[in-house]
């Protein structure tokens, strides 16, 4: 059991284990109504719906592929991360004043309100089942095989059932609100972490970014690749990465589930702002380090290894347990987020529109079972993944080929008032089944565009679709419109008579800022 690890570094690892399953049953006694498991009783302030955001967002694969990735082929996958805060400044903007005004619980309620409940259970049911058949078990399977290169005596099917049990546990119990608080510690936890090893991997090249430079290969550091290249040409990463960044960001509902859960507007945007920032660190804590790795850890042959062989070689003890509970963080914080939005989706868009009468403690009876089902699910599903693992890969591909036609409902529907249900209903239709055939083609080598710019060109498909029905039915009515779409005074809604420091806009400008000189500074 301890043959890559002490006794100390085991310890500090079950102490780690002790203290969040702690924190969640402490949370669970708190935890009566549904609303408090689904939405932590609308109380969240922004440092924890921030860092809750970050730690949900980065689980133990993309710590290990991001490593991976740099050591092999480049800096350039990175994007998916620091660009990230452009997407979140749109939802801040001008989704999150919508959301929190319709007092939903759920994402694909907003769509009933804007469209019709035929786009609402078209969406969450997409949801729902890519949330938990690939994400929350791609998690477990990618969190089992990381904590096999420390525990090489771990069994993969008996891994993922303890990590999706505890999981399952205390966010059943304790529901968003320990979802959250579980989630700030374990982003702290993650990025000390990482800022450790990183520091330490700076300081075998004497701290000279010359040293880092000189011995990757040419266009290693680029960030703007050409056409043809199978990472990321330069065409993906102008339509493809922004349109599944506002997907995510924005309608994906374990992400945005603790907006919802916020006190205010206030808190909301300010929450976003704070993960917005926070996006940037991978690069410099998870993308560099992969990069450094190339001068101190030459010829690993799997790339995947970089980070824990990192991790083996340069932590001291004590150190190397603090590190490996923030690759744990990173696994539970997006199983548990998984976990509750799923449940939530579950019981507030199928149960209760059937049982309208239910009461809040038959609603947080439903949830907690729910998870529980769930978690039971993923855990025995996730080793499967290990059968058939080209084809996981397609279907990742596949995953972001569905994102299009949701992207087109919220982002072009809040914008062209005209978009109706039908539209919206008909888009989601036959946008998924055109990605579907996109997927087909490329799985048979009929179409060998980058998936990137297949998710441009299907977002296009799917506008037209948009438009050409809506303007063949009638318009929403003028209450559906005042309520669901832009106009200006959105961007300033909540802000009346705050400190220009207080104001998220301008924290926005500085984000974007921030983001325009890494892409100078990496083109």
């Amino acid at each position: 059991m301890f043959a890559n690890i002490s006794q100390v570094d085991f310890i500090i690892v079950v102490a780690y284990f002790i203290l969040i399953l702690g924190i969640g049953l402490i949370i669970a006694r708190r935890t009566t109504t549904g609303d408090d498991l689904f939405l932590g009783g609308r109380s969240f302030t922004w440092g924890l719906i921030g860092l809750s955001i970050f730690a949900s967002n980065i689980s133990s694969s993309t710590i290990i592929g991001l490593s991976g990735v740099a050591y092999s082929s480049g800096v350039v996958q990175s994007v998916y991360e620091w660009m990230s805060g452009i997407p979140l400044l749109i939802c801040a903007a001008i989704f999150i004043p919508l959301y929190l005004r319709a007092r939903i619980t759920t994402i694909p309620e907003f769509l009933e309100i804007r469209y019709d409940h035929r786009s609402r259970y078209f969406f969450s049911a997409i949801t729902i089942f890519m949330s938990v058949v690939i994400e929350m078990a791609g998690g477990l399977y990618a969190g089992a095989i990381v904590l096999q290169s420390f525990f090489p005596d771990l069994v993969l099917w008996q891994t993922t059932i303890f990590l999706a049990f505890f999981a399952g546990v205390y966010t059943a119990f304790g529901g968003l609100k320990a979802v959250v608080y579980t989630d700030a510690l374990q982003a702290i936890i993650l990025l000390v972490g990482c800022s450790v090893l990183t520091y330490l991997l700076f300081a075998e090249l004497d701290f000279s970014w010359d040293r880092v430079v000189a011995a990757v290969p040419e266009g290693h550091m680029s960030m703007v690749r050409p056409l043809e290249d199978d990472t990321l040409p330069w065409l993906g990463l102008l339509l493809g990465v922004p349109i599944m960044g506002f997907w995510y960001f924005t309608t994906n509902q374990f992400i945005v589930q603790r907006v919802l859960g916020s006190k205010d507007v206030k808190h909301a945007r300010w929450g976003i702002m704070l993960a917005g920032f926070l996006k940037i660190t991978p690069l410099l804590l998870m993308v560099i380090p992969g990069v450094m790795a190339i001068s101190v850890l030459p010829g690993i042959d799997v790339p995947d290894k970089v980070f824990p062989t990192a991790m083996k070689e340069y932590l001291p003890v004590g150190l190397l347990g603090l590190v490996l509970a923030g690759l744990i963080s990173a696994i539970l914080s997006s199983v548990d987020s998984i976990l509750n939005s799923a449940s939530t989706l579950i019981v507030i868009d199928f149960i209760q529109p059937n049982k309208p009468d239910l009461s809040e403690r038959q609603l947080l009876h439903y949830g907690r079972i729910i998870t529980l089902i769930l978690a039971v699910f993923a855990a025995f599903w996730a080793p499967q993944i290990a059968n058939f693992k080209s084809l996981w890969d397609y279907l990742q591909e596949m995953f972001s080929i569905v994102v299009p036609p949701v992207a087109v409902i919220f982002l072009v529907g809040v914008f062209y008032k005209r978009g109706n249900k039908d539209g919206a209903f008909w888009t989601l239709l036959l946008g998924t089944i055109f990605g579907i055939l996109l997927f087909v083609c490329r799985l048979l080598d009929l179409w060998s565009i980058h998936y990137t710019i297949n998710v441009g060109i299907a977002f296009a498909f799917s506008t037209v679709v948009f438009v050409f029905v809506s303007i063949r039915g009638p318009a929403p009515s003028e209450e559906v419109i005042e309520r669901t779409t832009y106009r200006p005074a959105l961007l300033a809604e909540g802000m009346e008579g705050l400190s220009w420091y207080k104001d998220y806009r301008v924290y926005g400008v500085l984000l974007l800022a921030l983001i325009f000189t890494i892409l100078f500074i990496f083109w």
